[in-house]
C-alpha cells in the first residue's frame, strides 16, 4: 500500500504534459503561438531568422518534428512551397495536412499585397496569392493571433480558456504597442528607399513608406554589377533616403548600391531572432523602427 501511494504522488507531482505540439515553419509564427500558448504548448520553428525561407531542404529532423506535431503554422502564400509539401508528406501525419484542422496558414488572415496579374517562373520568385512578408506590418499579427489563438481553442479544449485568455491580455498590449510605434514612426511617412529583395511591403504600407526601387532584377535573383549600376542612374532623381534589406540577404548588392550612392544601408531584422535585440515579438518592431530611425538622422 505504501509504494502504491508513493508512486500516485510521484505521478501527482509530475508536470502536466503539454496541451499542443506546433510545428511553425517560420520564427514569427513560432514566437506567436508561444505568446498565445505559454507553458502549455511545444513549439518548434523549422526555421531561423538568418535562412532564407524561400529555400530550406526538407530535411529528416524537420520531417521527424512535423510527425508528432498537433498543429503547423505557415505563412503559406507559397512561400514554404519548396520545401514544406515534402515534410507534410513524409510526416504521415493526417493532423496536419493542408485541409485538415491542424494545418494552419497565415496568409489567409491578412490583405495580401503585391498579388501578380500573372504569374510567369520566368519572372523570378513570383507568389501567385501575393507577397508572403506579411510579418512586417504589426497589424497583421492581430489578425493572425486571433484566428491562432481560436484554432488552438478548438484542438485543444481543455486548453481552450487559458488559450483566449492569453491571446486577450497580448492583443490589448500589442495594440498599445502599436498606437507608440506609430507615433514614434512618424519621421518615416514618405520617406523613399530602396530595398535589395521585395520584402517590406507590408512595412511599407504600415509606415507609408515609398520603395524607389529594388536592387534584384527579379525576385530571388541576385543583382549583377551592370544591373547595379542602372539602378543607381534610375533612382538618382527620387533620392533614396535608404537601402534596406533582411538580416539573411547576401550582403553585396546593397552594400553595392550604397557605396556608389552614399545611401545608408539598413540591415532590419526582419524576422524574431534577426538581430540581438529582436529575440521575441515586441523587440523585432522595436529593432525594425530604431534602425530605420537612427539611419535616417
Amino acid at each position: 500500500m505504501r509504494i502504491l501511494i508513493a508512486n500516485l504522488f510521484a505521478l501527482l507531482s509530475l508536470p502536466a504534459a503539454a496541451g499542443l505540439k506546433v510545428f511553425a515553419t517560420v520564427p514569427e509564427w513560432a514566437a506567436l503561438a508561444r505568446e498565445i500558448g505559454g507553458a502549455d504548448v511545444q513549439v518548434y520553428a523549422a526555421t531561423h531568422a538568418l535562412q532564407d525561407p524561400h529555400r530550406i531542404e526538407a530535411k529528416p529532423s524537420l520531417i521527424a518534428r512535423a510527425r508528432s506535431a498537433d498543429l503547423a503554422i505557415a505563412t503559406g502564400a507559397e512561400l514554404e512551397a519548396g520545401w514544406l509539401p515534402v515534410v507534410l508528406r513524409e510526416s504521415g501525419n493526417s493532423r496536419i495536412q493542408v485541409g485538415a484542422p491542424g494545418h494552419f496558414e497565415a496568409a489567409r488572415q491578412v490583405r495580401m499585397l503585391e498579388i501578380p496579374a500573372r504569374v510567369d517562373r520566368a519572372e523570378g520568385d513570383v507568389h501567385a496569392a501575393g507577397n508572403p512578408h506579411i510579418q512586417t506590418d504589426p497589424r497583421n499579427i492581430l489578425l493572425v493571433g486571433e484566428a491562432l489563438a481560436e484554432r488552438m481553442a478548438s484542438l485543444d479544449p481543455a486548453g481552450a480558456a487559458a488559450y483566449r485568455s492569453a491571446w486577450a491580455r497580448f492583443a490589448a498590449d500589442w495594440r498599445a504597442r502599436i498606437a507608440a510605434w506609430e507615433k514614434a514612426a512618424a519621421p518615416l511617412k514618405g520617406v523613399p528607399v530602396v530595398v535589395q529583395h521585395k520584402s517590406f511591403p507590408y512595412l511599407f504600407d504600415w509606415l507609408g513608406m515609398k520603395e524607389a526601387a529594388t536592387l534584384e532584377p527579379k525576385p530571388g535573383i541576385e543583382a549583377s554589377a551592370a544591373h547595379l549600376a542602372r539602378v543607381v542612374a534610375q533612382t538618382a532623381a527620387a533620392k533614396p533616403r535608404l537601402v534596406l534589406r533582411a538580416a539573411y540577404d547576401a550582403p553585396r548588392a546593397s552594400e553595392g548600391y550604397g557605396r556608389q550612392t552614399g545611401v545608408p544601408v539598413v540591415v532590419l531584422p526582419f524576422t524574431v531572432g534577426g538581430s540581438e535585440q529582436a529575440q521575441d515579438l515586441a523587440g523585432l518592431y522595436d529593432d525594425t523602427l530604431a534602425k530605420l530611425l537612427q539611419a535616417l538622422k
